[in-house]
């Protein structure tokens, strides 16, 4: 704890630092975005894609669905995506909840997580515009929106909605996609979609980072043979509130270091309270270190936020900490086996909704397979202990849901994706 609060004390530092000077900020992702459009392009290596994918949560995924490069060769794609799971919690809450987590939270009943169906029209040098759109139920999806009277109306409809965006590719340069509407969250390692992570519940530096985002951005671009940058104008971190009308700026940066290391940098910053002053700005930097040898992978991530509280007296300056790594073995062409620890600090409660230090240990045997074209189904067993401790920690136990600090949980799943 004593290496945290040190940590911590740096961060809001620089923080502080940064906030005093927004123009220095603002300036520089301007003229970025000019150096992106303008001159970087007629600097690039000749043997950059045309069409440079569009940006997800990470540098390595995708949209739900694992795609061939027979079945990407055609102006229209579509797919669908099921997740099963049946979540066993050893703590036998009676209201079948399980407490801070936004996906895969129902438990002791067997559920559909995730179901999800698209079709999306590319975007080409030959048909410059494109389109997707996509719809989604689940216990996941319930978890989009926020419980309280923040949530715009009709929030119980629009979250049944995945990406819902046009888009247009102009000839600048190798080529410049910019899309408009609802969008993927370019934030954190892992995916919205559990199949294609190295484990099936997702980590709650994961859970409370945006999965969605309402606004626009241009896909990932290469400026360099090896550094990629993506630009993101959104409505605010969760597109199903609306406390402002004050757009949020973000970027990425993916770095491929060699073909096996690749550094990924994300920034967040814009108003995210009625109070749209800079001072009351959301700083958020999400990094993310992945070695990829196959058959093994590591993954390293951690995450900072912080925000100054506009209608709290004093105006506290509120933070969190995040830090998850993901470890994966390969053991044969079907099977893996991954492990992951992490942590999530949230000593305000501005995140997860209490006062609370979680610590969480997955591990997680995964068996997937193709048993015809564009079609994979993944088999998951996974265990998981959780711990949360703080004046507000705890999980639910027990008819009375009283809190308790531990809990023990063991996950089975069955997930099958279509894409073409």
């Amino acid at each position: 704890m004593l290496f945290l609060k040190l940590l911590i004390r740096k961060l809001t530092t620089f923080i502080q630092h940064i906030q005093q000077r927004p123009l220095i900020i603002l300036n520089a992702m301007a003229l970025w975005g000019l150096l992106v459009i303008f001159v970087l392009p007629s600097q690039a290596g000749e043997n950059n894609p045309a069409l440079p994918e569009t940006q997800d949560r990470s540098s390595r995924q995708e949209s739900g669905h694992i795609e061939t490069e027979e079945a990407r060769t055609g102006h229209w794609r579509y797919g669908a995506y099921l997740d099963l799971g049946y979540t066993v919690s050893f703590n036998d809450p009676g209201n079948g909840l399980w407490r801070s987590k936004s996906t895969t939270f129902e438990v002791d009943k067997p559920k559909v997580n995730m179901a999800m169906g698209y079709v999306r029209k590319e975007a080409l040098p030959e048909s410059r515009w494109g389109l997707e759109f996509g719809v989604q139920g689940g216990v996941d999806v319930k978890g989009l929106a926020p419980d309280d009277n923040e949530a715009i109306s009709g929030a119980d409809f629009w979250r049944h909605l995945y990406r819902a965006n046009l888009s247009y590719l102009f000839a600048v340069g190798n080529g410049i996609q910019v899309t408009g509407g609802l969008i993927n969250s370019h934030i954190a390692y892992e995916s919205y979609h559990a199949i294609e992570n190295p484990n099936y519940t997702r980590g709650y530096i994961t859970d409370f980072v945006p999965y969605f985002f309402f606004g626009a951005n241009n896909s990932s671009y290469p400026v360099s043979d090896t550094i990629d940058l993506a630009f993101y104008a959104v409505s605010g971190w969760n597109y199903l509130t609306n406390p402002n009308d004050t757009p949020s700026l973000s970027m990425q940066m993916n770095w491929k270091r060699s073909k096996k290391v690749t550094f990924t940098q994300n920034i967040y910053y814009g108003p995210d309270q009625e109070d749209t002053a800079i001072k009351y700005w959301r700083f958020f930097s999400d990094s993310i270190l992945e070695w990829n040898c196959d058959p093994f992978l590591l993954a390293l991530s951690f995450d900072f936020g912080v925000e100054k509280q506009a209608e709290q007296m004093g105006n506290p300056r509120y933070y969190w900490l995040a830090g998850a790594l993901w470890a994966k073995w390969q053991i044969s062409d079907p099977l893996s086996l991954a492990f992951r620890p992490e942590f999530y600090y949230d000593p305000d409660g501005l995140s997860t909704g209490a006062e609370q230090f979680i610590q969480a240990y997955t591990a997680t045997l995964k068996y997937t397979i193709n048993p015809f074209a564009q079609h994979t189904i993944a088999a998951c067993l996974e265990y998981r202990y959780d711990r949360s401790t703080g004046s507000d920690g705890g999980f639910y136990e027990g008819s009375d849901n009283h809190l308790v600090p531990n809990q023990h949980l063991v996950m089975f799943a069955l997930m099958w994706s279509f894409g073409k």
